[in-house]
């Protein structure tokens, strides 16, 4: 799990300034936003063939755009800005250590993530509508899991690192 995170946050180049953008939950709520098209855009596959990608570039170039349009956020108090914190905090645990139980059960929200990934990857492959969404939901279920996770880790983390708490207005 940490290497995903780790090519994720490279992938995705998230400098300091990225990440206070991307605290903004306009970013957050967006980019869960973008997920059905993305399926949509993915399924359509099916009836375009390659042409899928078509849409599926504009989609793939707003999540990578989206952490930087944002401005930073007057508050980072809403759950949305936690959540972002969280996982910043949590990229950087071997800097600064988080609780075992922590890691733990980001581990077991990953794992039903991508049992998800690999429900909806056999609904596409075997053109199984009910699969595929069923996937899909089991998808962003686990991701706002791992949201809310990564919110509780910040409010724990930030009471006793000055520097998460800095993050905090």
């Amino acid at each position: 799990m940490t290497a995903l995170f780790q090519f994720l946050a490279a992938l995705f180049q998230m400098d300091p300034n990225a990440w206070e953008r991307h605290a903004n939950p306009w970013s957050v709520w967006s980019r869960f936003a973008a997920f059905p098209p993305l399926m949509l855009a993915l399924w359509s596959a099916h009836w375009i063939g390659w042409l899928c990608l078509i849409p599926i570039a504009p989609i793939a170039l707003w999540l990578w755009l989206n952490p930087r349009i944002f401005p930073p956020p007057a508050s980072t108090q809403s759950w949305a800005s936690r959540a972002v914190f969280g996982e910043r905090v949590y990229l950087r645990r071997m800097i600064q250590p988080v609780p075992v139980e922590h890691t733990n059960v980001v581990t077991l929200l990953g794992i039903g993530s991508a049992a998800g990934a690999l429900l909806m990857a056999a609904g596409l492959i075997a053109a199984e509508p009910f699969t595929y969404v069923a996937g899909g939901i089991a998808i962003i279920v686990f991701k706002l899991w791992l949201c809310d996770r990564m919110a509780w880790l910040f409010d724990f983390m930030s009471e006793d690192v000055p520097e998460y708490r800095s993050w905090r207005r």
